[in-house]
């Protein structure tokens, strides 16, 4: 459906970022948009600068997002909250794996829940869900965020589905590396952080992204645009590596015993 048929959206994750780009974006074809964010200043300033309705809201809060859903209805959704806590699984910590499946998928879940049948009744809406393509591919990071964006991604091709036969669309956004402080909050905040994922490369910006999904957004009606992979024209996913077994012990080897012949450790 063109913008015009829509009215109210909600974006949430919205203090910054692709967040806050996707607020712009659409505020600026005057669709009535709720940003919902933990950061209260940030989110103010948004609301000044763009004329967005601001919730200072955890994603993980079902009843504070139950009762918006209940007090406003919906013709866009922007799955766009996200954490992750960058590490190996063989160290996950409990508490990481809980707060990375909690807002990445949990939350989409439910928000989704809230929000989608009431498009399905209306026989109108546009669902936006943000995964990463971290969700379709394998490189080193935190297996806990790749099942979570798969998630996301599976969850995005079952709602069309679960919604046949009603004018509801449903578009995966499948970010690669995007000019963001995603890294700062992730990695911390110090300059190195910037100069290792940022600086010296040519990335997308977070206002691409938002463009990309008011395209989705804007097509006719009859279409639905259902996966987007937006990268760098310099990153590509793909990368074949294979690594020799490195050597162990035996447990009752002793230190005599790993000598050969001739007095050299063996390898």
């Amino acid at each position: 459906m063109p913008f015009s048929d829509y009215k109210t959206a909600l974006v949430t994750g919205a203090s910054s970022g692709i967040g806050a780009a996707v607020v712009e974006r659409l505020r600026r074809e005057n669709i009535e948009v709720h940003a919902v964010a933990r950061s209260a200043e940030a989110l103010q300033q948004l609301a000044a600068r763009t004329g967005c309705v601001a919730h200072v809201i955890d994603v993980t809060d079902r009843q504070a997002m139950a009762e918006l859903a209940r007090r406003v209805e919906f013709d866009i959704l922007v799955n766009n909250a996200g954490v992750d806590r960058p590490k190996k699984f063989l160290e996950a910590d409990e508490g990481d794996i809980d707060l990375i499946v909690d807002v990445n998928l949990r939350a989409v879940l439910h928000i989704c829940r809230l929000v989608v049948p009431g498009m399905v009744a209306r026989d109108r809406g546009h669902v936006i869900n943000i995964s990463s393509i971290a969700g379709a591919y394998n490189f080193g990071g935190n297996s806990s965020y790749h099942a979570t964006k798969a998630g996301v991604s599976m969850l995005s091709n079952q709602l069309r589905i679960d919604a046949f036969g009603k004018r509801v669309r449903v578009t995966e956004i499948c970010p690669g590396r995007v000019a963001t402080d995603i890294f700062n909050h992730v990695h911390g905040d110090d300059p190195s952080i910037r100069e290792r994922f940022i600086d010296g490369f040519e990335l997308p910006q977070a206002a691409d992204i938002a463009d990309a999904i008011a395209f989705a957004i804007a097509a006719p009606v009859a279409v639905n645009i259902g996966h987007m992979e937006i990268t760098p024209t310099l990153q590509v996913m793909g990368g074949l590596q294979t690594a020799k077994p490195q050597p162990s012990a035996k447990p009752d080897q002793s230190a005599a015993a790993k000598t050969d012949q001739s007095g050299e450790p063996n390898p």
